[in-house]
């Protein structure tokens, strides 16, 4: 059972968080934020489920979770400073805020994958999923979604990347309060950095991209395209060079190793 008293005392920031909603179980944290009638409006709130009914990930695919095992939550940005952040630095942002946690507290080696994906040896163990809701041309809520494998050990489905977590790469249970308090703090943290320079997130990302210089296929819908995955821009967009030396800017797509 997830001991709120255990996170609240680790967790160290000014406004993500600090406004707390714990439920049993949601159709899915994004949807619960995202809907206006639900009346959350606070800066840097968080919902937390222990079980998703429908939870998804990217390209409305399910994500699947066991109940009271992992981190299933969403953070809502309304305040304007940081939802006029570049979305998909603010993806950085969050698997930064994941990846450091899992270095800090269980020295596992992270690599990341654009544009939202944390891996442990080739495996996800994390999913990232920001999505808003718009009034005229202005977004007037945005929400990031994290569903972060802890202590399962078992998954059901097919997946184009295997699955693993927390206990099956450190031999032990681990203690999802504290987990999620240092993710939290950590994310934080890079959203000032965000605002204040964006190029640090970038540059730190790309440290914890293992697939720059590689070569890759981006899948998107029935279309695939081939090349080197030879940086991202400063707006996070995926730069591919082709075999003719041309660089086509990507924005979105399944990145696969070839």
């Amino acid at each position: 059972m997830f001991s709120f008293e255990s996170f609240d005392i680790k967790l160290d920031t000014e406004f993500i968080g600090r406004n707390f909603v714990f439920s049993e179980e949601a159709d899915s944290t994004n949807s619960v934020l995202l809907d206006k009638g639900n009346k959350y409006t606070i800066n840097g709130t968080v919902f937390y489920a222990e079980k998703q009914l429908k939870g998804r990930g990217r390209k409305n695919r399910p994500w699947y979770s066991a109940k009271e095992l992992n981190l299933l939550f969403s953070i809502l940005l309304s305040n304007k400073k940081y939802i006029t952040a570049n979305p998909v630095l603010l993806n950085f942002a969050a698997s930064l805020a994941v990846g450091n946690a899992l270095e800090n507290l269980y020295q596992l080696k992270v690599e990341l994958k654009w544009p939202n994906d944390v891996l442990i040896n080739g495996k996800k163990l994390c999913g990232i999923l920001i999505e808003s809701t718009s009034e005229g041309n202005k977004i007037e809520r945005l929400v990031i979604g994290l569903g972060i494998n802890v202590n399962q050990t078992m998954f059901q489905g097919n997946y184009s990347i295997p699955p693993t977590s927390v206990k099956l790469e450190i031999n032990e249970n681990a203690e999802r309060e504290r987990l999620l308090a240092e993710v939290l703090n950590n994310f934080e943290e890079l959203l000032l950095v965000l605002i204040e320079s964006p190029e640090n997130i970038l540059k730190d990302w790309k440290q914890k991209c293992g697939m720059i210089g590689d070569k890759i296929s981006i899948t998107e819908g029935d279309e695939v395209k081939y090349g080197i995955f030879e940086d991202v821009d400063e707006n996070g967009f995926l730069l591919l060079k082709d075999n003719n030396n041309r660089i086509e800017k990507i924005h979105y797509g399944e990145v696969s190793l070839r």
